[in-house]
């Protein structure tokens, strides 16, 4: 799992009126800007464009350091919790996790994260993002995130029970756990509240 993630909300409108083979190049751009010696990156929270109109903003996850192992392991905690947790809590959380990062509980029947047709295929590698949330998406996901996150005590208690796992690994507790959802609604929020969309790029 060597994999990168780095968050970005975008205008949807900017992106798809560029011409699909440049997409990604501005996505990416966007991201990691050459010039970028007037940006410092938080520990936790937004990096916006430091010159021009801003369309876009890249979401720093707290102590993951860009890596998608911390996400990955949250799901793998959730799967573990997910059978304790009250149905409708369980069906609000599977709709949020899979739509942004998590596969599902069967494996044959993998959540899609890169929705449309954003940018064209890129032969086996598929359209080179790892998510791609248009608008109507994203409100969706603010939806369900606005039943989860008051429910997310509930969780406490199967989380020790079943998902703790020994120091060193990326999400060891419940709090650590409930830190990176609460990040991913603080995305999801910020990029709603915009009209925007939502951007994951492996790097």
């Amino acid at each position: 799992m060597g994999l990168d993630i780095t968050v970005l909300v975008v205008d949807w409108a900017r992106i798809t009126e560029a011409p699909p083979g440049r997409r990604l190049e501005l996505l990416v751009d966007a991201a990691y800007p050459e010039d970028d010696s007037d940006l410092e990156d938080p520990e936790r929270g937004w990096v916006w464009p430091s010159a021009g109109v801003p369309w876009f903003a890249r979401y720093e996850f707290y102590r993951t350091l860009g890596s998608f192992k911390a996400h990955f392991w949250a799901g793998q905690a959730w799967e573990k919790v997910r059978g304790s947790a009250d149905p409708d809590l369980r069906a609000t959380l599977d709709g949020f996790l899979s739509g942004l990062f998590w596969y599902g509980p069967d494996p044959d029947n993998d959540a899609v994260h890169v929705h449309g047709e954003l940018l064209p295929p890129d032969g086996d590698r598929g359209s080179g993002l790892s998510l791609a949330c248009p608008p109507e998406a994203v409100a969706a996901l603010v939806t369900l995130w606005a039943r989860a996150a008051p429910r997310l005590e509930e969780l406490r208690e199967p989380f020790a029970v079943h998902a703790v796992r020994p120091s060193g690994c990326w999400i060891k507790n419940f709090e650590e756990f409930t830190d990176l959802l609460s990040d991913w609604g603080e995305v999801v929020g910020e990029a709603h509240r915009r009209g925007w969309g939502l951007i994951g790029l492996p790097i």
